[in-house]
C-alpha cells in the first residue's frame, strides 16, 4: 500500500477562516481526533497551523464539531472559540447543517435518484454497521437521498444528501443496495485503493455562523492526484 500524503501545519488546505471557526479539506490519510493508533490527529495539525500562523503563545484552543472516517476527504469543520463550540455542537445536534458527499461506486444504482431509510446498528468489535430494512434492537434511523450525476467508464458518481448522521452510513446504506463504494473493502469493495482511501468525499457543508449568522456554503475541491475524482470533477 502506497503511504498517504497526510495533512501537516505547511500543507494544511483550508478552505474558509476567520475569528471563530475554521474548516480544512481532508485529506484521506488524515484522522480527525485521536484514536488508538497514535497518529497525529488532524486537530492537532490545525492547532499547529493557527500557532505558527498568529504567532499564538501558549496551548491554541480549538473544538471539534464532527468527524469523517479516516479513508474519506473533504470538508472539516472546528471551532477556534469556547463561544462558537457550543454553538455548532447545537446546529449539527439539531441537524441545521446541510452536508452533501460526493460517491464513486461499483455498480450503478437501482434508481437513478432515490431515498434510502434503514435501521442502523452498529458493531463496534468490527467497527461496521448493518443496514437493515425494518427496525432491530439497539437500531437507529438512517435516512440519506442520492442521486446519479455523472457515469464514468466502469463506475458512477452519486451525490448524497445526508438527513441522518450515522456512524458509516453511507457506506453501509449505498452497499445494501448494491453499491458499493469504489475501494471499501469493509463494506464489499472487490479491491482496495492503493492508497488506502476510499473513495466518499465531504463535497459541501452549508450552515449559519454561529456568531455572525450570516449563511456559509463550503465546497471542497476533490483529492489531487486522483485520475477518477478528476474525471468526477469535469462535470
Amino acid at each position: 500500500m502506497l503511504k498517504k500524503e497526510v495533512s501537516t501545519k505547511d500543507n494544511l488546505d483550508v478552505l474558509y477562516e476567520d475569528n471563530h471557526i475554521i474548516v480544512v479539506n481532508k485529506r484521506p490519510g488524515d484522522i480527525v481526533q485521536g484514536d488508538k493508533t497514535g497518529d497525529k490527529p488532524l486537530s492537532e495539525v490545525v492547532k499547529e497551523y493557527i500557532k505558527e500562523k498568529y504567532n499564538k503563545p501558549g496551548n491554541v484552543y480549538l473544538g471539534v464539531v464532527h468527524r469523517l472516517d479516516r479513508p474519506t476527504s473533504g470538508v472539516v469543520l472546528f471551532a477556534k472559540t469556547s463561544k462558537a463550540l457550543p454553538r455548532l455542537n447545537k446546529l449539527f445536534k439539531e441537524k441545521e447543517t446541510q452536508k452533501t458527499y460526493w460517491a464513486v461506486v461499483q455498480e450503478a444504482p437501482p434508481k437513478e435518484a432515490d431515498r434510502l431509510v434503514h435501521w442502523m446498528k452498529r458493531n463496534p468489535k468490527q467497527n461496521k454497521s448493518y443496514a437493515h430494512i425494518k427496525e432491530v434492537p439497539d437500531s437507529k434511523k438512517a435516512i440519506l437521498n442520492y442521486k446519479l450525476i455523472k457515469k464514468l467508464d466502469r463506475y458512477y458518481l452519486l451525490e448524497i444528501d445526508l438527513e441522518t448522521g450515522r456512524h458509516h452510513q453511507i457506506r453501509s446504506q449505498l452497499s445494501s443496495i448494491g453499491c458499493v463504494i469504489k475501494g471499501d473493502l469493509k463494506y464489499g469493495a472487490s479491491r482496495s485503493n492503493k492508497d488506502g482511501s476510499i473513495h466518499l468525499h465531504a463535497r459541501k457543508l452549508e450552515f449559519v455562523h454561529p456568531v455572525k449568522k450570516s449563511p456559509i456554503s463550503i465546497v471542497a475541491p476533490v483529492p489531487e492526484n486522483d485520475s477518477i475524482w478528476k474525471a468526477c470533477d469535469q462535470l
